[in-house]
């Protein structure tokens, strides 16, 4: 039977379903039977096995008693619940540090590959004094941030064609400086040899086939994978059939947007409009 390997080091969702799986193993239950003892059905405990679906406070306290781990899964069951990363995304950043290409489009904040620290901290300074997450979701941002920009430094080089909504440049985080090191920080990026940035301008109109954020990775294997998010939730596809017609949508983007020296020609006119 086909079992699905887990990264636990990828999210605290998957660490968590890891960690129910040992349990269940070390006692030779399946799925099914270990579901009788909780409550649930052996669907669901294979979805919470696999990170499909997060535990609930009440499903960690029931695996408690269950496996008899004191207050254990509770307590881990927390990290997933406070975490500031939507459901799909651990994983897509641990599947993009390998990734051959990674192509993303953004609309209304630089992305996080090409932020600065100083815009990093000021945004997220922002999105914490509104209450939408706590200080220490912030501080997991930020090092995420660090820890994907890193990973670019690899053998060999990924190739990264990025897409920025032109909102993304005209939306002031931070003062002045912060935002005059960040323009100055994307001319940099898409002078190096294995990057394109370009800017879809407002003028595009309608002919923008994209609305809402989007990343696509091509795997060293050629295998395509896609996340995308909302507000509120974030759904990772890794089935490559239904990805092509994101990547088709992607490279209409690319060819409607801005090329690359007109794309830099704008952000270096808005960096001097600037005091």
């Amino acid at each position: 039977m086909y079992r699905k390997e887990l990264d636990p080091e990828s999210s605290p969702v998957a660490a968590f379903g890891e960690r129910l799986r040992t349990l269940r193993d070390e006692r030779g239950w399946t799925q099914d039977e270990l579901g009788e003892r909780l409550g649930y059905s052996g669907t669901h405990i294979s979805a919470v096995e696999t990170g499909r679906r997060p535990p609930t406070r009440h499903f960690a306290n029931s695996a408690d008693k269950v496996f008899g781990t004191g207050d254990r899964l509770e307590r881990q069951s927390t990290a997933v619940r406070t975490t500031a990363l939507l459901e799909g995304f651990p994983e897509f950043v641990s599947r993009e540090e390998k990734a051959a290409e990674i192509r993303l489009y953004e609309v209304g904040v630089v992305p996080g590959l090409l932020q600065t620290p100083q815009y990093a901290a000021a945004l997220t300074a922002a999105t914490v004094k509104r209450g939408a997450i706590t200080p220490e979701q912030g501080d997991e941002r930020i090092a995420l941030v660090a820890r994907r920009q890193a990973s670019l430094n690899r053998t060999p080089l990924p190739m990264v064609f990025v897409v920025l909504d032109e909102s993304c440049l005209r939306r002031p985080v931070g003062d002045d400086a912060v935002m005059d090191a960040q323009f100055a920080r994307l001319i940099e990026f898409a002078d190096q040899p294995n990057t394109v940035v370009q800017v879809a301008p407002f003028d595009m109109g309608v002919r923008r086939p994209l609305s809402l954020p989007v990343y696509v990775l091509t795997l060293p294997d050629r295998s395509l994978m896609s996340y995308a998010e909302s507000a509120q939730r974030g759904h990772l596809e890794r089935e490559s059939t239904f990805v092509l017609p994101v990547l088709t949508a992607y490279h209409q983007l690319q060819a409607e947007a801005l090329s690359q020296a007109a794309s830099v020609a704008m952000i270096e006119e808005l960096r001097k409009g600037r005091p």
